[in-house]
């Protein structure tokens, strides 16, 4: 018997597959199709050919856990202690599953605000426990009314993402007001906060839970190498939280996978002393802009979009289809693959809107733009 009997294939699976076999351009799954920093690569080339292919500790790499550790003191004006406080992850999803492995008991709840990442349900179910499922406003801010109403003395998680996937929308100081309130409703509830896209934010800079003292003592945060640095084949996230909920995350991670690829680990650790993480913003900036300038051509709605490098877009004024059948005939027909937003909804709302991937080249983005017209 199925331990997941309702989770099938990934829609990012799907949907990439079938840019394959139509030769559509990809837009859905969201990696970025141009060049890493070739100090990046040279980095990587030297350390091949030295003593750097064995086991790290478990935690991560010591120079590299003492790097993050500055670099959130730099970003977040938080002081964390490296050997205790930082864990290196094969992928923030790795951190996710981690986390809520170890963390969370049969019967507890779980709250995830959709539309939502579909790696977060999986770990729940595996742990006996039950995801509560609450939709977003219709403007994808946190719906406190009802999140408070959902949350009872059962109550263990609330998963939080912020930059938002996939709608881009990044949360504001009330918002993290209301979380407060809510920790001191519910002193034992933990708060999960992917932030993964933290430094791919626009016109707001970025909130985050280490800007949150009040929260350190509950709050878990998932960061990701791989959507920093255009390298997300590496695999390589890293998870801050305080001690006491980091002992146990880390028990899980060491059966999981004890230590994760070291030369990895030193390229990144080498590379941090030379690349600036705050430029992430103004690029994507431009991507974003660029993009959006050329959809303005189609007869696409675009969403707001505040940070990570999707663009979520209606097409309420071209069809009454389903999200996934629009979807589908968009690559069959028009050579373009992007996701339908139903599929983070646990219900399949169906609001006629799409995500597109912008981390992509000019040239990819105009091709794209130019079958889009065609709608």
């Amino acid at each position: 018997m199925s331990k997941l009997p309702h989770i099938g294939t990934s829609i990012f699976t799907v949907m990439s597959q079938m840019a394959t076999e139509y030769n559509a351009i990809n837009l859905s799954q969201g990696f970025p199709n141009f060049p890493v920093d070739r100090r990046l690569i040279d980095i990587v080339a030297r350390l091949a050919t030295q003593n750097v292919h064995q086991y790290t500790p478990m935690s991560g790499f010591p120079p590299l856990l003492d790097k993050i550790a500055k670099l959130t003191l730099q970003s977040y004006q938080r002081t964390v202690t490296p050997k205790e406080d930082i864990l290196i992850t094969a992928g923030a999803t790795e951190g996710i599953f981690a986390s809520i492995q170890a963390l969370v008991n049969a019967n507890d709840e779980v709250i995830i605000l959709d539309p939502s990442y579909d790696c977060y349900e999986a770990p729940i179910l595996l742990s006996n426990a039950k995801p509560i499922r609450i939709s977003l406003n219709d403007d994808y801010t946190p719906n406190w009314e009802n999140i408070n109403a959902a949350t009872n003395e059962n109550t263990k998680l609330i998963i939080i993402n912020n930059p938002h996937n996939p709608t881009g929308k990044t949360w504001t100081e009330s918002d993290f007001v209301q979380l407060e309130k809510l920790v001191d409703s519910l002193p034992n509830l933990i708060i999960l906060s992917d932030e993964v896209y933290e430094y791919i934010t626009f016109e707001q800079p970025h909130i985050s839970i280490h800007h949150r003292p009040k929260l350190w003592n509950s709050s878990i945060t998932v960061s990701s190498f791989g959507k920093s640095f255009h390298i997300t084949g590496w695999k390589i996230g890293y998870v801050i939280a305080p001690e006491h909920l980091m002992k146990e995350i880390k028990k899980v991670h060491q059966f999981l996978v004890f230590s994760v690829n070291s030369i990895s680990q030193v390229a990144i650790s080498e590379y941090l002393d030379s690349v600036d993480v705050y430029s992430l913003g103004n690029f994507y900036q431009q991507k974003r802009d660029f993009f959006r300038n050329l959809l303005k051509e189609t007869k696409l709605q675009l969403l707001p979009c505040e940070g990570t490098y999707f663009q979520v877009a209606s097409y309420a004024e071209i069809s009454n289809e389903d999200d996934l059948a629009f979807t589908k005939r968009l690559v069959t027909e028009f050579g373009v693959a992007s996701i339908p937003i139903s599929t983070f909804y646990a219900n399949e709302k169906d609001t006629k809107c799409i995500r597109f991937c912008f981390a992509k080249d000019d040239a990819t983005l105009i091709q794209a733009a130019e079958r889009l017209k065609k709608l």
